[in-house]
């Protein structure tokens, strides 16, 4: 059963009540430590090309996977044969193994994995260093790893972390910043950010800046700006939409900024599975408002070939605000 991400794990007060907070302190502290550990166990793997790691701090959502696709695209057009190594979360498959998408569901590699198909090759891998050894014997220029800031076992030439920059109405992307489960973070964020290279601060399309206060703790790391910005305008007319993503509730934000008219919006869990009673509710629900079924990318490619037909995906991608410096920092990895 998957559990959707507390959103008070974002507000910085309030929700829930401080003594909630206190009694889930100690299973943070051990949480962090027992990562702390595992990384500084860690003996990483060298597959013999460069390895650039987008990884993230936080659960439940950064905006990582557009991320990977800008950058598969970026080195792509630098020539260097990209190929994205991922875990396969939700998938049945342990790999090493690559993706082929006619071939491939999402209950064998995962919904991202299937998704990310179209701009790369993918491999799917519960072991990283598997993963990355195969990667580079089929020809791969360049190991792109999707997630694994906090997995030690391939050595990273570039570890970019993805910080959602958005704040409104009382949400930070790190919360107060306790560790799971008190909070969002993975590990704290001065240890995840001395592994860094550099920041990705992913900021929604109608957010003009990023809070200095945010842009403040990265410690002097180099922070690039991008931008998760609709890849095509909504479909006209009220439209129903749901999303199974870290945090689905920012689609219903994207959908309202981008003109949508929306009537209603069901959120889902992360990587959720779509049955067909699911989606026969879903449809009967559209057609008594007179609405479209609108829903993720992400969420789109998991559904079965006939509801593929009678709903519509809407495409978002991450666009960076300076090209030239994202390309001399993959340069420079």
């Amino acid at each position: 059963m998957r559990l959707s991400t507390p959103r008070w794990w974002y507000v910085r007060k309030g929700a829930p009540s401080p003594v909630t907070r206190a009694l889930l302190r100690p299973a943070s502290w051990v949480w962090a430590a027992a990562t702390a550990r595992r990384i500084a166990g860690g003996r990483p793997f060298d597959p013999g090309v460069p390895v650039i790691c987008v990884g993230n701090l936080t659960m439940g959502g950064s905006g990582k996977t557009p991320v990977v696709r800008a950058l598969a695209r970026r080195l792509s057009a630098q020539g260097r044969a990209p190929h994205i190594l991922t875990r396969g979360y939700g998938g049945r498959l342990t790999g090493p193994v690559r993706v082929e998408p006619q071939v491939h569901d999402a209950a064998d590699v995962g919904d991202e994995a299937l998704m990310l198909a179209a701009d790369a090759p993918v491999w799917v891998a519960r072991d990283r260093a598997g993963g990355a050894e195969a990667a580079a014997a089929a020809g791969a220029g360049a190991v792109l790893m999707d997630d694994g800031h906090q997995n030690p076992s391939v050595k990273k030439t570039l570890s970019l972390v993805v910080v959602d920059g958005e704040t409104r109405n009382g949400e930070w992307p790190f919360g107060d910043g306790a560790v799971f489960p008190a909070g969002p973070m993975r590990e704290p964020l001065a240890a995840g950010l001395a592994r860094a290279d550099a920041v990705v601060v992913l900021l929604p399309a109608d957010l003009e800046t990023p809070d200095p206060t945010l842009t403040a703790l990265f410690a002097g790391k180099p922070v690039l700006i991008a931008r998760l910005a609709p890849a095509a305008a909504p479909p006209p007319g009220p439209q129903l939409a749901f999303a199974g993503i870290g945090k689905p509730w920012k689609m219903e934000r994207a959908l309202e900024a981008a003109g949508c008219e929306l009537v209603d919006f069901a959120p889902f869990p992360d990587h959720a599975r779509y049955d067909e009673r699911l989606l026969r509710f879903l449809s009967a629900r559209a057609e008594a408002l007179g609405a479209g079924l609108l829903t993720s990318e992400k969420d789109w490619v998991k559904l079965p070939a006939a509801w593929r037909e009678r709903v519509k995906a809407w495409p978002v991608e991450a666009r960076f605000e300076d090209e030239a410096a994202l390309d001399r920092l993959l340069r420079s990895g």
